[in-house]
């Protein structure tokens, strides 16, 4: 088991306001707690956020659910891509 000291914020997604928000209620629905970094930069500049690149907003949850919460980001990343 995890102790408070192992327990560290994860990036799991980095992209675009829409997609980031998208990412995150799908995350939410699985009662995962989610974290939306830069998401302010995101929605006052969305003409400077480029998919993982600079400007992107990043999907941050906790290392406890970062396998729960990779499996949903993977779903997500290969229906964006059919």
């Amino acid at each position: 088991m995890e102790t408070d000291d192992d327990i560290t914020p994860v990036e799991v997604f980095s992209g675009t306001i829409w997609q980031a928000e998208m990412l995150k209620n799908l995350l939410e629905d699985a009662e995962i707690k989610v974290y939306l970094k830069d998401e302010i930069n995101g929605t006052i500049f969305p003409f400077l956020t480029s998919p993982g690149g600079a400007g992107a907003v990043s999907v941050v949850v906790s290392s406890v659910d970062y396998d729960k919460a990779k499996t949903i980001v993977d779903d997500y990343e290969n229906n964006l891509i059919e």
